[in-house]
């Protein structure tokens, strides 16, 4: 996958565009800056956006190209970010230091994706908010008709609500849903999609009875 990502971002042109995904710039809109942690961010396009509005930005990716990429776009516009390369796995972060969780198109595979979550749900403070945007099940059709749909291929790294459910428990459901939008997000998010967008607060009464 990083071979992927590489020659992905390697690209002169951004691939998902230099603008922020909408959920995520309407969501963000909501809460006060603080610190906010982006996972699987690739070129950058969020961080830089949350940065202008105030955030101290850490993110990271798996590619070496990702990261070029985003301080570039971070320098053009006047803003930094902390962006590592590494997996997952290799990076660590600490522990309820996050105000902000994005998660934005950030797939993972069917036996690591529930490791994962809990790692960035781990990251978020209490009452900190989590926005994600994904690919829902329902994309495949989308995919059938137009191959700059995007997404992941492999149907079981798609979502769908209640796998979020599951995943992430102790939330306040301030927004879980499916619904047909039209992306156009640079080179390879247009058209017709199907997502899953979650906004939730993390709330410590259910923190605490999960104890």
């Amino acid at each position: 996958m990083k071979a992927f990502w590489d020659n992905r971002y390697g690209e002169e042109d951004y691939a998902y565009g230099e603008s922020p995904n909408l959920y995520f710039m309407e969501k963000i809109a909501e809460l006060k800056p603080g610190k906010i942690l982006l996972p699987a961010e690739g070129e950058g396009r969020n961080a830089v956006y949350a940065a202008k509005k105030g955030w101290k930005v850490t993110c990271f990716d798996i590619s070496e190209n990702g990261k070029k990429k985003a301080e570039q776009l971070a320098e053009k516009n006047r803003v930094k970010i902390e962006y590592h390369v590494g997996s997952v796995e290799e990076l660590v972060f600490k522990d309820h230091s996050y105000d902000a969780i994005g998660l934005i198109f950030a797939h993972f595979p069917i036996g690591a994706r529930q490791i994962y979550h809990k790692k960035f749900n781990d990251y978020l403070k209490p009452q900190g908010h989590l926005i994600l945007e994904a690919f829902s099940k329902k994309h495949h059709q989308f995919q059938k008709s137009n191959p700059k749909a995007g997404g992941p291929r492999e149907e079981s790294m798609l979502y769908d609500t209640r796998m979020l459910i599951s995943d992430f428990p102790d939330y306040d459901l301030l927004e879980l849903y499916e619904t047909d939008v039209a992306l156009n997000e640079g080179l390879y998010h247009v058209g017709q999609a199907s997502v899953v967008r979650f906004f939730g607060k993390k709330d410590l009464c259910k923190i605490d009875r999960a104890k």
